[in-house]
């Protein structure tokens, strides 16, 4: 009897090895299939919002019943943002005018922007104005990331807005232009203290027609006016500069509206490598002026001898 026993106990015993070997291998070769699955996108959560792309479609204005009809297909918001890229006040649209429309239309401007959502070299300077003549547009920057942007309406060709690195002088929330008494700019700043050149509110016609300041929707010129800093000075001497405005690129009089062939090509208004060159050409002589630093606010790293 005590030999049966025996021969069962040894029975079950092996069973038990059986199995738990069995299951050992199921186990091993279960995570040695894990190791060797590749990663799918399924296995990872993304962190970034999509990236928002639309086409543009060209339209041109056969006739005032053409107009209100396009006008009424829009919501008041949409209406803007077709204005805006644009370049153009409601009123400047008329039968004749062409105008380029995205196929997709979402309430906010900064979706379509022309202008890269950081810039590297502005990334140490607290605000940056960046103007571009070539496509006729401004982008504000903060330590290089880029807050908004909007039309404007630079220098004709007979009085261009010259290009080149300038500071926020001084603003005025009304200021009546030496060229012409009857012409009001609100919201008024400064970057260039001799010329009376500066940005301010005024009608925007959908190309440059200025006499050399830069033209912008209310709401633009008095954010601006807001935003950036004037100069300080003390006995009427600069101690310390205001907020950068850089102009760059020119426009080209002798083509169509830049904005007009994002129907060919939807990244044809962004900034090319001349401009960002132009860019860091400026970020550099920024940051060699003394004028735009305080000694007390510089850290060891920064400071010179």
């Amino acid at each position: 009897m005590k030999q049966k026993y025996t021969k069962l106990s040894l029975l079950f015993i092996g069973l038990f090895i059986i199995i738990f070997s069995a299951c050992k291998n199921d186990n091993t070769q279960e995570k040695q299939k894990e190791k060797e699955m590749p990663t799918t996108q399924l296995d990872t959560i993304a962190m970034e919002p999509p990236v928002f792309k639309t086409t543009y479609r060209l339209d041109s204005i056969s006739s005032r019943e053409h107009l209100d009809s396009l006008q009424n297909s829009f919501s008041e918001e949409e209406r803007k943002l077709v204005y805006a890229l644009n370049r153009i006040d409601a009123h400047r649209i008329k039968p004749g005018t062409q105008l380029i429309i995205p196929d997709s239309l979402v309430n906010d401007l900064n979706l379509y922007s022309p202008f890269p959502k950081s810039l590297d070299p502005l990334d140490s300077i607290g605000k940056t104005v960046v103007i571009s003549q070539r496509i006729q547009a401004f982008a504000l920057y903060e330590n290089g990331n880029l807050l908004q942007w909007g039309p404007v309406s630079t220098g004709k060709q007979t009085t261009g807005t010259p290009s080149g690195l300038y500071y926020g002088n001084y603003k005025a929330k009304r200021k009546i232009s030496t060229i012409d008494e009857s012409w009001v700019m609100p919201y008024y700043f400064n970057f260039m203290n001799f010329e009376g050149i500066g940005t301010h509110e005024y009608t925007l016609p959908g190309y440059p027609a200025s006499h050399g300041c830069v033209r912008m929707y209310r709401e633009d010129a008095k954010f601006i006016y807001e935003w950036a800093s004037m100069w300080e000075l003390e006995n009427d001497v600069i101690v310390q500069n205001g907020t950068p405005f850089m102009v760059i690129g020119e426009y080209d009089f002798n083509e169509v509206q830049p904005w007009l062939k994002l129907a060919e090509d939807n990244k044809f208004n962004e900034l090319n490598p001349e401009e960002m060159d132009t860019i860091k050409v400026y970020a550099q002589r920024y940051k060699n002026d003394p004028l735009n630093f305080k000694f007390e606010d510089l850290n060891e790293k920064e400071i010179v001898l």
